[in-house]
């Protein structure tokens, strides 16, 4: 606190002068009231500014960022960030779908490639199958050639040899071999053979060439 200047002191009886020569009264001390609730308010002011100032500085590192911290990633309005746990899943589902995809097309194409070597199998087996069946009919083709050439040699022997010695070999021979050669021969060596023959066996031999002429279709 200030020092109050110090008090003139008064006397005690004044003596009174002339009318002529008056003195001023002596200024008075500012009363000790005016002067502390001014301090008082400037003090507070003083100290409101630095609370303030504090405070500010408080709030500004609070929300600076700490050193070497990696600052967060701005995002859009209205949009939330992405859970971390979600993605994951995702991403793992996404994984595995594609693993399964990859598994099926490998199996497709080892289908495939068996499908091809078992078509190609089944096409060199139809190749092999016609050629067999190409020798086999031209096999039979010379067997039947070689047949033709060989019944038309024995009808011909037939032909030239004695009624009565052919029908001893017809009656000797199986009933539809002997009515084949029968069929083949001419009519006048065909009668002949059949005169020398038994009646019962001239019978069976013309029934059955009667029979095979019968199953012949007629134009």
């Amino acid at each position: 606190m200030m020092a109050s200047p110090p008090q003139i002191p008064r006397p005690a009886h004044p003596q009174r002068r002339g009318a002529g020569s008056r003195r001023p009264p002596p200024r008075r001390p500012a009363p000790r009231r005016q002067v502390l609730p001014v301090l008082a308010v400037a003090f507070l002011l003083a100290g409101l500014f630095r609370l303030g100032a504090g405070i500010g500085s408080a709030m500004a590192e609070a929300s600076s960022p700490p050193a070497g911290a990696t600052p967060a990633p701005a995002t859009a309005a209205g949009d939330t960030p992405p859970d971390t746990a979600t993605t994951a899943a995702l991403l793992v589902q996404l994984t595995r779908r594609e693993e399964s995809l990859r598994e099926r097309e490998a199996a497709l194409r080892a289908r495939e490639s068996q499908m091809a070597s078992a078509i190609g199998q089944l096409q060199d087996q139809i190749a092999a199958l016609q050629d067999a069946e190409e020798e086999l009919a031209a096999t039979m083709a010379l067997a039947d050639r070689a047949a033709e050439e060989d019944i038309a040699r024995m009808i011909r022997v037939f032909e030239s040899m004695k009624p009565e010695e052919a029908a001893q070999v017809f009656a000797e021979m199986a009933p539809e071999f002997a009515a084949g050669f029968l069929a083949r021969l001419s009519p006048e060596a065909a009668a002949e053979i059949m005169a020398g023959l038994t009646p019962d066996r001239a019978y069976l031999l013309s029934t059955i060439v009667a029979g095979r002429n019968a199953l012949v279709p007629r134009l």
